[in-house]
């Protein structure tokens, strides 16, 4: 769904009520920091609230937290969100957080990102860091329910969005996986497909044609076609069994992200396809797909630098693209969440859980991938992707495209204001 339609802000309430909107969960022990654009909403960054006893601990931490806002090079300013349930019975919790409070708005009024307004949110109550006044903000606050009650937060529920449970406690937002055990009709077409394709992992046919049904799923997705049950199954065992193949698995989200050619020329360019490759080993005709386009004669392309065409690499990291196509990316993590079925063997839900993480480190959601990627580990120990996006994570890494507001994930694509 994109719109450019302008989401208004009247009040506190609907800022506090679209943070777990844009986060897709309602935070904990978390601090909360928006970057402001004149009167517009930037770029948002989540931490871990940390336990910070001594001054010069929180200076460190505050200008981390800097380090990671000045990427908006638009933001002329920052709102603040504390998530805590310490100190709100006694109404400690003003003092318990104005020290952290304070030292961040040293840091960030170096880089002359003045600290706008900041608030304090507990899973009962929240109010203003800075009010004094009972009246305004009685002991020990204000009722959470008028954040979740807020305008913008019903605006953007009634647009589709919705809030799920925090990584930490549940699968997150948006859902990871389908529940239940695999449908036997999903199993069988998995094998029956696996039989048919694996051992062409290395054909350029083969790739144009899961390629080929790839797209037309995802496709299918962006126009609110949801895939079912039953009807989809031979598609779903056919999906499930393409991320078997790690190549497969890449060329697929290269192509979310950056379009057909660039999946196919970086397989080319990675040595990928063999030199016998005599035959189509499936048809994408047969799941209603039309055929792909194939050249008269067998060619192994070399990869094309001529248009906007990218390595894997370049996409991966994030660098490339400007900007992914962040509609299919959606569709990608909407199908990627159904095919996440246990099996046995554990390669399918690993791989659909990594590219999952993958795609919500491209969005800036570094929470809900590491909870892709822990339930990846999980499901498949030692599954390279998975370990190697974790490293990234670990090392604080933030995707290019989630840096800056011009080519960030928006959710809805709207702008609040």
């Amino acid at each position: 769904m994109t719109s450019n339609r302008t989401l208004s802000i009247h009040q506190p309430e609907d800022i506090l009520g679209y943070i777990p909107h844009m986060l897709g969960y309602w935070p904990e022990d978390s601090l909360v920091a928006i970057t402001m654009q004149g009167k517009v909403l930037g770029a948002t960054l989540r931490v871990d609230l940390p336990n910070l006893d001594s001054p010069q601990a929180r200076s460190g931490f505050a200008d981390q937290i800097r380090n990671f806002l000045i990427a908006d090079e638009d933001a002329n300013g920052v709102v603040l969100a504390l998530y805590t349930d310490s100190g709100w019975e006694d109404g400690d919790v003003v003092r318990q957080a104005i020290p952290l409070l304070e030292a961040l708005q040293r840091s960030l009024d170096e880089v002359d990102l003045s600290v706008r307004d900041a608030w304090l949110v507990g899973s009962e109550y929240w109010r203003s860091a800075y009010c004094t006044d009972l009246q305004c903000c009685p002991v020990p606050g204000l009722p959470v329910d008028r954040i979740k009650n807020s305008r913008l937060s019903a605006e953007l529920v009634y647009r589709g969005s919705s809030i799920g449970p925090s990584p930490r406690s549940g699968p997150g937002q948006p859902r990871l996986s389908s529940p239940g055990t695999l449908d036997p009709l999903v199993l069988a077409a998995e094998t029956r497909y696996g039989k048919q394709i694996l051992g062409g992992w290395r054909s350029e046919r083969c790739l144009d044609a899961v390629l080929a049904v790839w797209h037309h799923v995802l496709k299918r997705c962006e126009a609110d076609d949801s895939l079912q049950p039953g009807v989809d199954a031979e598609i779903l065992g056919f999906l499930r069994t393409t991320l078997r193949v790690p190549a497969w698995r890449d060329a697929v989200v290269v192509m979310a992200a950056a379009g057909m050619e660039s999946a196919k020329s970086g397989a080319a360019a990675f040595g990928l396809f063999s030199e016998d490759d005599a035959g189509t080993p499936f048809d994408p005709q047969e799941l209603g797909v039309p055929a792909p386009a194939v050249p008269a004669a067998k060619v192994h392309h070399e990869p094309d630098t001529s248009g906007d065409v990218f390595t894997y690499g370049d996409v991966l990291l994030g660098m490339r693209p400007h900007m992914p196509c962040w509609n299919t990316l959606d569709a990608l993590q909407q199908v990627l969440a159904g095919l996440c079925v246990d099996d046995e063997s554990g390669v399918v839900p690993a791989a659909a859980l990594t590219l999952q993480g993958w795609i919500s480190w491209c969005k800036g959601r570094g929470s809900v991938a590491h909870a892709c990627l822990s339930r990846a580990e999980a499901a498949q120990p030692g599954y390279r992707l998975a370990e190697l996006l974790m490293d990234l994570l670990g090392q604080g890494t933030i995707c290019t495209w989630a840096r800056s507001s011009e080519t960030a994930w928006r959710g809805f694509k709207d702008t609040v204001a």
